[in-house]
């Protein structure tokens, strides 16, 4: 059983930056596959960020270009940089862990987090 813990989240302007990481409380080199999901208000959880034990990255188009995803190994955690912020981008965030399947089926989540919530004000 591995327990995910975020932390970062935040209030921030549009445009704002914030830092999410997720602390996994064991070892998380023989993961296939960890990341961040995000839900809104009255929608689905969605797949935010995905990056493999081999280092292979996945993003949704939403976020392409404005956020990046990064696994340290050595520290078990996978931290979220996010940069230009938009209004839209407000949710709970959650920490996920799976085998490396979650590339091709997102919804394939084995470990979540307790979520972190990421409110950008316009």
């Amino acid at each position: 059983q591995v327990h995910l813990v975020e932390s970062g989240g935040g209030l921030v302007q549009a445009g704002g930056s914030l830092r999410l990481s997720c602390a996994a409380s064991e070892s998380i080199s023989g993961i296939g596959a960890m990341g961040w999901y995000r839900q809104a208000p009255g929608k689905q959880r969605e797949m935010v960020a995905l990056i493999t034990s081999g280092g292979t990255i996945n993003y949704a188009d939403s976020v392409k270009g404005r956020f990046t995803i990064a696994r340290d190994n050595a520290k078990n955690t996978v931290n979220l940089q996010m940069n230009g912020l938009k209004p839209e981008d407000t949710a709970v965030y959650y920490c996920a862990a799976g085998s490396a399947l979650l590339l091709v089926a997102p919804t394939l989540v084995g470990y979540w987090g307790q979520g972190t919530q990421v409110t950008v004000s316009s």
